[in-house]
């Protein structure tokens, strides 16, 4: 068994949903692009009252357009009605690295968005998907160029260069959008 990861390491992956028939299933919303490679990224971790706890899957299926997975720690459909809502976690070094101008979300969170015209706009706050595509939450600070909080879309038309080293995202997003 892995020893308990530091939890300032965690990634959040997924999250249960409600039961799934009488023993012990759980139905299971995948953060993935590829939402069965959830399953890929082992071992996973809850975050409980009394610490981080393991949640090792013993079985899991394509169920509808769902996935649905039976666990070590839930025996029956009674303790799988309190893992309604658990959030599903894994370690960071446990995934795979992301392919060339591949960015994990978590690790776009906190650098610093800066415009064609050299304008400092924020810091990303937050990644989402919108259904369309992904947006990212530009967070304004003291040292921004105004108060304005903005949601840019992550696409190659305006994500016009990522530099990790400098911590700095450059898009195609005028002020005044």
């Amino acid at each position: 068994m892995s020893s308990v990861p530091d939890i300032n390491t965690l990634i959040k992956i997924g999250q249960l949903k409600k039961p799934y028939g009488i023993k012990g299933w759980l139905w299971v919303f995948s953060d993935t692009d590829d939402r069965s490679a959830i399953f890929d990224m082992q071992p996973w971790w809850i975050k409980t009252a009394t610490g981080i706890k393991p949640l090792t899957v013993s079985k899991w299926r394509q169920q509808g357009s769902g996935l649905v997975a039976q666990f070590e720690q839930v025996p029956d459909r009674n303790i799988a009605e309190t893992m309604n809502g658990v959030t599903i976690w894994v370690a960071k070094d446990s995934l795979p690295e992301p392919e060339e101008d591949e960015y994990y979300w978590s690790d776009l969170v906190g650098l610093r968005v800066i415009n064609e015209q050299n304008e400092y706009l924020g810091d990303i706050a937050e990644m989402f998907d919108n259904g369309a595509h992904d947006i990212m939450r530009v967070a304004t600070n003291a040292d921004s160029l105004d108060n304005e909080e903005r949601l840019i879309p992550w696409h190659k038309q305006t994500v016009l260069q990522v530099n990790m080293a400098e911590q700095t995202v450059l898009v195609a997003w005028p002020n005044d959008y």
